[in-house]
């Protein structure tokens, strides 16, 4: 769920209005399937008025569609707004008594599966750039299951910065270099990340690059 600053109270009213079986199937314009290579079948898409979505599984003669589909009571809600332990445990209880099992993800949740992960791409940015550019790219190649090294999910307290910063490069496949006019005139560590990336492009051809207010 995008947007940062959201309250317990407006997670709350979401899981109060939500009726199951009964709720409406609602589409912001995009629908977003499975990958080819994780869906064992076929998916059929209709775009109706009432939207009809069918799945027909290899050795299984007919589709069937998602009307057909019992509901699952479990409720997963993404969000780039964090709550308190104590307000998670609300909106829980909440969720239990209208008989839904609520799991709640936000930053803390990826930060915490990202330790366990091992990167595909390294996101080589400057810190003024995060905002605007750089956190925007990282959560989309996360929504494409593509774990990511990012210094905000991958790094711990008490992390030695240059280890960290070698080991995420010395792993990933490829590394999404975003630059920038701040990019570019940074002397820092983005220098020292750029100097490492480009040396390693010439052996093994790992860049992607990202042009962001630059022609």
């Amino acid at each position: 769920m995008p947007g940062q600053g959201r309250k317990l109270d407006f997670f709350l009213k979401l899981v109060r209005e939500l009726k199951w079986g009964t709720t409406q199937f609602r589409v912001d314009g995009k629908v977003t399937l499975p990958s080819a290579k994780r869906f064992h079948g076929t998916l059929s898409v209709e775009n109706t008025p009432d939207f009809e979505i069918s799945a027909q599984f290899w050795g299984s003669p007919d589709p069937e569609s998602r009307k057909d589909l019992e509901s699952s009571r479990r409720l997963f809600i993404y969000s780039e707004s964090n709550l308190t332990d104590d307000e998670i445990m609300q909106l829980k209880k909440t969720g239990k008594d209208m008989g839904h099992v609520v799991q709640f993800r936000s930053d803390w949740y990826v930060i915490g599966r990202t330790q366990f992960e091992v990167p595909l791409a390294f996101v080589s940015h400057d810190s003024r750039d995060k905002d605007t550019v750089a956190r925007k790219i990282v959560i989309n190649l996360e929504r494409m299951l593509c774990p990511v090294w990012y210094d905000e999910f991958s790094l711990k307290v008490g992390d030695n910065l240059r280890q960290s910063i070698e080991k995420g490069l010395k792993e990933c496949r490829k590394c999404v270099l975003v630059l920038s006019p701040r990019f570019l005139s940074n002397n820092g560590w983005t220098k020292k990340e750029f100097d490492s990336i480009f040396t390693r492009e010439i052996l093994e051809q790992k860049i992607l690059s990202c042009r962001y207010g630059i022609r």
